[in-house]
């Protein structure tokens, strides 16, 4: 570490709806003018399919989308870090960046002091910093908040350092706050998309390899449509890791007989119908997912490369289908959308999207028929859940930089 004073001053906001100009004019209110300010744009993300794969060394098929986490920052020479946000008003969360940092009250700070303690702790040289953090994304809708604020966080340190950090390094920095200081043990794939996303491309990313292999959507053919349920999940609950846990009995029992399998990635359907009746039955099933899905993530990039959506909707059915069955991640909101989706015309696919419990679905869809979906289902799931769902048209955005205000 260098001896230069660290610090940082972070206000965060969900949903401002301001452009850049009035965020401009209320960062240089709260904090004065001069000085050279820059903007960091962090994206949510959707997955298109391959769900819980990414903790088992599987495959995912995500991409990033236009939600986002912004922040608008300046350097500062002091070592203290203020955090605060308008969703909380009163609220000033503060800590020290030249003494341990450790996991606190309110816990939705725990995102950037993750972010910060762990730069220290891999030897970045921080500066101070002053910034202004506008959340576009719904906190707990299964698009990737947390990830967009960790590496929205950590890409505005990187900056002000004059630093760079190479994107898969930088996705396992978070991936790695988010465990010890968020207390979620998330796979890689959150962090791995908002860092490494490419404008109009979903991306094939094998979790044990790192590989990624970008596969184009092209909006003249296909919308990618995320219907919130307003259900909010949380994944630091019980009900994540015991998935995770049960995962990992599984993987210890195929071990049993083959001492090289790693992962459930290792085990193919005939290894695990060969176990039925000898695995635990609640741990045949989430198996079953994991193996399934992996097989569905992978056949879905091949079916979107060739423009086959039909196969591509049935994939994401299925995967909807096991989620529920299966896995049991879903709920009856998640449940309801994704079937009255796949009733309206013009739609090729919808699945629950994100570790579930709640959250959004989304909906691969026909340029044209995108308004009668949003009519469709802001008429049907009011009288049945006494709320309307968020809808959000969006297309596929590069990934974590600065950008010009």
């Amino acid at each position: 570490m260098t001896g230069a004073a660290r610090g940082t001053y972070i206000c965060l906001i969900m949903d401002s709806g301001m452009d850049s100009g009035e965020l401009r004019q209320q960062f240089e209110g709260m904090y004065g003018g001069g000085g050279r300010i820059h903007t960091i744009r962090a994206p949510g993300r959707v997955n298109l399919i391959g769900e819980h794969t990414d903790y088992n060394d599987g495959f995912v098929f995500p991409m990033a989308i236009e939600p986002e986490v912004r922040l608008i920052c300046r350097a500062r020479g002091d070592g203290i870090i203020r955090l605060s946000s308008i969703a909380f008003p009163g609220q000033i969360v503060e800590w020290s960046l030249n003494e341990k940092i450790v996991p606190g009250e309110p816990t939705w700070a725990n995102y950037s002091r993750g972010v910060s303690a762990e730069l220290l702790a891999a030897g970045i040289p921080l500066v101070g910093m002053d910034a202004l953090m506008v959340n576009t994304l719904p906190v707990g809708g299964g698009l990737s908040s947390s990830a967009a604020i960790e590496v929205a966080t950590a890409t505005a340190l990187l900056r002000l350092a004059g630093l760079e950090m190479e994107p898969h390094r930088l996705a396992l920095l978070c991936q790695k706050a988010e465990h010890d200081y968020a207390n979620v043990p998330c796979g890689i794939m959150d962090q791995m998309v908002v860092t490494s996303g490419k404008a109009g491309h979903a991306v094939l990313y094998d979790c044990r390899t790192g590989q990624m292999q970008h596969i184009p959507v092209d909006p003249r053919d296909l919308r990618v449509v995320i219907i919130n349920s307003h259900v909010k999940h949380e994944l630091s609950g019980g009900e994540y890791a015991i998935r995770r846990r049960q995962c990992e009995a599984g993987v210890a029992f195929f071990q049993k007989a083959n001492p090289h399998i790693r992962a459930l990635r290792d085990v193919n359907l005939l290894q695990l119908d060969a176990a039925e009746g000898k695995l635990d039955p609640i741990v045949f099933k989430r198996c079953r997912h994991v193996i399934s899905e992996n097989a569905r993530a992978t056949e879905a990039a091949s079916a979107l490369e060739r423009g086959d959506y039909d196969r591509m909707g049935k994939l994401m059915a299925q995967s909807h289908a096991s989620l529920r069955d299966d896995y049991e991640v879903s709920c009856e909101e998640l449940d309801f959308l994704s079937e009255q989706a796949m009733s309206v015309q013009g739609v090729y696919g919808a699945r629950m999207t994100g570790g579930g419990f709640g959250g959004c679905i989304v909906a691969l869809v026909q340029p044209r028929w995108v308004e009668a979906l949003r009519e469709h289902l802001e008429s049907v799931y009011p009288p049945r859940f006494g709320k309307a769902p968020g809808i959000h048209v969006t297309t596929a955005t590069d990934g974590a930089r600065e950008i010009q205000p």
